[in-house]
């Protein structure tokens, strides 16, 4: 009890010095808040943004492979016959083939000269659920080569200006076309693969996009993993697949395995977090040495004062105690506020970032737990020089 009355005494003392120098304490915690709100901002914020990214390369696909057949001189892309062959592969639940091109799609009088078009087949809408209004292509728009297409929302925006959408009809190269549904608009990841047009995107059966192009082979294609395959078998089979149809050419063909990559991913900003904590924790360093400083000065200038506690029987722990809790009391009144600091710094940067806040409570029990050992280490050495002062010296000093 009597320790613990004799630890309650000190604190009081430590906060009624901290209270009497209220500028000087405030500088010194200055160090302290701005590490500790580093830390916590840049954790957090890291933290948003890689929980975000990956649910956005999950949209792209998990369980989705995607094959970029660039061929060999003697044979170009993939023909139908190679889809099909493909489509039988054991793991594959079904494979979309994807043609992209720039064009100008004429609505109305006007033409937009800035429009992607995407060609695609009706296992690309069974896999990915994506239209808002209408209706995806389906297997008789493909055979047929119906001229029929689904806009994005930005088309909707840029180009039909508050026309009817569904039913009516645009050009694409030079060819009328029906607009039988709308889908939302790629998300910021998605639409840095797919470089969709200022205009929008528009997706026509994969046929009529090949015509477009002029090429008769497809030369990208989406993997669907049927359930209950790996995606590392799956995309072993179909390596061993187009091995034989290029016959077994270097460079011929490449398989991306989104899962891999979102894994890696993960990984590497992982290590980003921890890179940046690093590199936020020196801040925290800086504040460690501004609080040690300040107790050496409040030593220096309360010599007397310990001079004659000492002089009236206080013993050399308690005065160690006493500057060793003024220590750890600022650093953690510094940590407490860096922590307010930091997650209302990661709200604001999330917000303008359109990325997810995430609370992160490892985060906070890093950053409080730093400020209390930067009080204890940083704090220790001056109240350790306060405990054994000569109690004659210090009655002495001017």
């Amino acid at each position: 009890m009597r320790s613990l009355a004799i630890v309650r005494q000190s604190f009081k003392m430590s906060l009624q010095n901290i209270i009497n120098n209220k500028m000087r304490s405030f500088l010194t915690m200055l160090g302290i808040v701005i590490g500790v709100a580093a830390v916590i901002a840049l954790i957090t914020i890291v933290q948003g943004f890689s929980d975000s990214v990956v649910s956005e390369f999950s949209d792209l696909g998990a369980g989705t492979l995607n094959v970029n057949a660039y061929g060999t001189v003697m044979k170009q892309g993939l023909t139908e016959n190679d889809l099909k062959e493909l489509s039988t592969v054991e793991g594959v639940g079904g494979i979309s083939p994807t043609v992209s091109l720039g064009s100008t799609a004429v609505f109305g009088k006007t033409a937009y000269d800035d429009v992607t078009v995407d060609g695609k087949s009706e296992i690309y809408f069974v896999h990915n659920d994506i239209i808002t209004a209408g209706r995806g292509l389906n297997a008789a728009d493909i055979q047929n080569q119906t001229q029929v297409c689904i806009v994005d929302d930005t088309f909707v925006k840029k180009v039909m200006l508050g026309h009817p959408v569904l039913g009516s009809v645009i050009l694409l190269d030079g060819y009328e076309y029906t607009i039988v549904g709308i889908r939302n608009t790629d998300n910021t990841l998605m639409s840095a693969f797919s470089s969709s047009g200022d205009d929008g995107t528009v997706i026509v059966p994969y046929k009529n996009a090949l015509k477009m192009t002029g090429n008769a082979n497809v030369t990208s294609l989406e993997v669907y993993v049927a359930e209950g395959y790996a995606s590392s078998d799956v995309s072993d089979n179909l390596s061993s697949v187009l091995d034989n149809i290029y016959n077994n050419a270097d460079n011929s063909y490449a398989v991306i395995n989104m899962e891999t990559l979102m894994a890696s991913l993960d990984s590497i900003l992982g290590m980003l977090s921890t890179m940046l904590a690093g590199i936020a924790s020196i801040a925290l360093l800086v504040g460690g040495i501004g609080i040690m400083n300040m107790m050496l000065v409040s030593v220096t200038e309360r010599t007397k004062e310990i001079g004659l506690r000492k002089a009236l029987g206080a013993e050399p722990a308690r005065i160690q105690l006493q500057f060793l809790l003024e220590a750890i009391v600022l650093s953690v009144i510094g940590g407490i506020l860096g922590v307010l600091v930091g997650l209302l710094i990661a709200i604001v940067a999330t917000s303008l970032m359109d990325t997810t806040f995430i609370f992160a409570p490892n985060a906070v029990l890093l950053g409080l737990g730093f400020s209390l050992a930067v009080g204890i280490i940083f704090g220790w050495a001056p109240a350790r020089r306060a405990s054994r002062l000569n109690p004659i010296d210090a009655l002495r000093a001017d």
